[in-house]
């Protein structure tokens, strides 16, 4: 491949080659997941390289390519289940959208602790691409929800703090009846 007559490599690769040299897996997973969600690359593309390269220096860029295969898809999800698993807390339900028992939609939590009345939603504009044209999500808001609100940045910075917040919210939810809140799965996020 050649630009002004020079030759390059495939992005594809130079992302390989690049995360090959990175010891920090949070690093490897932005950078990929930024060309990914660009449209930059491709998660076939990513595949393709790591298959023609050398072992050496792979494994995280191999967690990586194989989470984007597993369907998890953005830096964000990674960061989210992260915190999810070492929170200890029971598994939630994922992308649910909320309703009252009337059937009114309260709102979409990204995750879900029906047992406790518990959600977590996530301010995912933060991240867009184009943020003026992010659509703002309503906070969740029903009687004896408790929310916890969380950003991109805290889930990947200080995830410590979004998991004492979590921990902390389902003490406080376990005081008293859970709400009378139904969960549907939510629609994909546009």
């Amino acid at each position: 491949m050649e630009i002004d007559g020079l030759p390059v490599a495939p992005l594809a690769r130079a992302l390989i080659d690049a995360a090959r040299r990175m010891d920090e897996l949070n690093s490897v997973r932005a950078m990929i997941h930024d060309a990914v969600h660009r449209g930059l690359c491709t998660p076939e593309e990513l595949r393709d390289e790591l298959a023609q390269a050398s072992t050496i220096g792979s494994a995280l860029p191999r967690i990586v390519v194989n989470a984007l295969q597993d369907g998890v898809d953005s830096a964000v999800e990674q960061w989210l289940e992260s915190v999810l698993e070492r929170s200890g807390l029971p598994r939630p339900t994922r992308r649910a959208e909320l309703r009252t028992s009337d059937g009114a939609v309260v709102g979409v939590a990204d995750a879900w602790w029906s047992q406790v009345g518990v959600a977590l939603q996530i301010h995912h504009d933060e991240v867009a691409l184009e943020p003026d044209k992010s659509p703002t999500v309503p906070a969740l808001v029903a009687p004896g929800l408790i929310v916890v609100q969380a950003s991109p940045a805290q889930l990947r910075d200080e995830p410590l703090v979004v998991i004492q917040d979590l921990r902390a919210a389902h003490r406080r939810a376990r005081q008293r009846p859970p709400p009378n809140i139904g969960s549907v799965p939510a629609a994909p996020a546009a």
